[in-house]
């Protein structure tokens, strides 16, 4: 259980903090300048509250009213950010070393074998800093931290630096990390798909203020916090589990309360739980179920209500079996088609629409 209750001063800027949450990654999503950092510098002692309370599995790591502030390095909080900050001079191996010799022996329950298998960190061991590409060096920085057994894992932004290739690599090893050693982590991050295929618990941050905590699912579908979420990533997103695959065509079928998905091939097994991220503006709507349609996911739904200030858009809060889904149309569209809450419709979806950037792992 990570329980965090801080007020933090930075020049002008304050922050007023508050969430616990128990779930195995947590998420703190926002634009960038929110506070996310701050709040991760706190966590790891480098930055100090003014008041409040930080508590890790019941043991306080600081409290301002019984005068505890436990130094960085007896926290035993892992930190890894966007800058790797590796030993230039030292090889992968002695950086692995520097992290490992950071715990007494008689306190490390990080097996080095099996980081070094997980990371994949073999066939990097002789090689220097300098010599390695960008989700390599992430990977050592987190094979390097790992070592030191923290109690907690801190990533802020791990990501904000790399590539869409190198991005994806490195969502799999903390995937990996996630189901393997079962590390409590917070997760910093202002990328709303990274949130969705890995985070458990959402903190949603703005303007130095925690808005909303709760599951992702149900944080990233309310309409209300779309101005924090972001206009152009709307959407909500689908608890389901995996029914079955095409092979023949690429295509992987899941299953939730209001039917069934069609999405691109996803490398799951069958029953396997999964979050599906289905974005606003990639749901079209009609009166009637098509003949014939390239769409290969026509869902029967509920209009609950019409919103959003955008002049000539408009979000369709909608519910497929019980569970919201947004479209996003022209208010041509919606007039045109006479929708009003408790229309039937149909929603349609694009399966490539729904792709691995979209799917997380439960």
């Amino acid at each position: 259980m990570l329980e965090v209750d801080i007020t933090v001063r930075r020049g002008a800027f304050r922050l007023e903090a508050a969430f616990a949450s128990a779930a195995p990654i947590v998420a703190l999503f926002g634009r960038s300048g929110s506070g996310k950092s701050t709040i991760v510098e706190a966590i790891a002692g480098l930055v100090r509250p003014q008041s409040g309370r930080i508590v890790v599995d019941g043991r306080t790591l600081f409290d301002a009213g019984r005068g505890i502030d436990l130094a960085p390095e007896a926290r035993r909080v892992g930190c890894v950010f966007q800058d790797a900050l590796l030993f230039p001079h030292l090889s992968v191996r002695a950086n692995l070393d520097y992290g490992e010799r950071l715990t007494p022996r008689a306190e490390r329950f990080v097996d080095r074998a099996r980081v070094i298998e997980l990371l994949g960190l073999g066939a990097l061991l002789q090689r220097r800093p300098t010599t390695l590409s960008g989700g390599e060096t992430q990977r050592v920085a987190l094979g390097r931290t790992l070592l030191a057994s923290p109690r907690l894992l801190l990533l802020d932004e791990p990501l904000a630096a790399l590539d869409a290739p190198r991005k994806a690599e490195i969502l799999g090893y903390i995937e990996l990390l996630r189901d393997e050693i079962a590390l409590p982590m917070v997760y910093v991050s202002h990328a709303i798909e990274e949130v969705t295929r890995l985070a458990d618990r959402l903190v949603l941050v703005s303007d130095g203020r925690t808005v909303a905590e709760g599951e992702v699912a149900d944080v990233l579908s309310r309409a209300d916090l779309e101005p924090y979420t972001g206009r152009f990533e709307a959407g909500a997103v689908i608890e389901a589990r995996v029914t079955r695959h095409d092979e023949r065509y690429g295509l992987t079928v899941l299953g939730f309360e209001g039917g069934e998905l069609v999405v691109a091939n996803l490398d799951a097994l069958p029953g396997e739980p999964v979050r599906a991220r289905i974005r606003s503006r990639d749901v079209a709507l009609a009166l009637e179920k098509p003949r014939a349609a390239s769409f290969q996911n026509v869902l029967e739904a509920r209009v609950e209500s019409l919103g959003g200030d955008y002049g000539a858009i408009v979000d369709v809060q909608l519910t497929v079996g019980g569970v919201p889904l947004v479209a996003r149309i022209t208010r041509e569209s919606a007039e045109r088609l006479a929708l009003a809450p408790g229309l039937r419709v149909y929603a349609l979806v694009k399966a490539i629409a729904i792709d691995r950037r979209s799917v997380g792992y439960a």
